[in-house]
């Protein structure tokens, strides 16, 4: 599963970097020779996101600079193109190991291995709930609108609300730092406690802005539960008995972990 995740990385990542031609006189030498990023000419590039460029580096894949950023007080990275004209959100995997690699790897903050959580503790009043919200099975799950796999997750939780008429299923809206735009979209959602906007952000269809800062302080305890309980990425499952399942699975095979706790 996790090898499958690792391919359809890099398979993103190839078809979302730009094509750098060659100069007339090739390029045989260091890249950084032609090619520099500042850290104050990249958070002059980066203003409009609200994220704080910490630390520019040489990507591990040519063509590209890797950032260290911040924002919400959560590191992640992200990258930019030698062109300075595109945004790059993902990981870079080493096709050998199908393992991620990063010029940042010892600057980043290694998350807690965490197998399981208290399910009291969850804010689950600042959950959107799917499915049953009277239901006797708590599904919580903890996810990104910006993120690709939580989209196709979404969609399998719309199955699993179908098939599994006594599970309530909690959306934990937990906006990831290398997504710009998700907090606010979150915000948005929350604001509207409605399952056709739920969708809308999902779908990759443009929300309102949100208006009110109760939105912010909901997020913002939802990503605090997350950060001291070693949730780091998304979509991260929690099941009733508080075992915590990192990445998606489909709709029956959810169903049948659901049915066994």
């Amino acid at each position: 599963m996790f090898k499958e995740l690792i391919i359809a990385l890099v398979v993103s990542l190839i078809i979302a970097a730009p094509s750098f031609a060659m100069a007339k006189d090739g390029c045989g030498g260091a890249c950084n020779v032609c090619h520099t990023l500042s850290l104050k000419d990249a958070n002059e590039l980066l203003k409009k996101t609200g994220i704080t460029v910490k630390s520019v580096k040489d990507a591990p894949a040519k063509g590209l600079f890797e950032l260290l950023v911040e924002k919400d007080n959560k590191q992640g990275i992200i990258f930019v193109d030698y062109g300075k004209k595109h945004l790059l959100q993902g990981m870079i995997v080493d096709l050998e190991t199908l393992k991620p690699v990063s010029a940042h790897a010892q600057d980043l903050p290694q998350p807690k291995q965490v197998t399981s959580v208290d399910v009291t503790k969850i804010p689950a009043d600042k959950a959107i709930t799917m499915g049953n919200p009277k239901g006797s099975v708590n599904l919580y799950v903890f996810t990104d609108p910006d993120c690709p796999y939580c989209r196709k997750a979404h969609q399998e939780l719309k199955k699993l609300a179908t098939i599994a008429p006594d599970v309530a299923i909690h959306i934990m809206l937990f906006p990831l730092p290398m997504h710009p735009g998700a907090f606010d979209k979150a915000r948005a959602v929350y604001e509207s406690k409605s399952l056709d906007m739920l969708d809308k952000a999902f779908d990759g269809k443009e929300v309102p802005k949100p208006t009110n800062e109760s939105s912010k302080a909901a997020i913002d305890e939802i990503i605090k539960f997350g950060n001291a309980n070693g949730i780091s990425g998304t979509p991260t499952l929690v099941m009733p008995d508080g075992k915590v399942e990192v990445g998606m699975r489909d709709a029956e095979t959810l169903k049948k972990m659901l049915e066994k706790k």
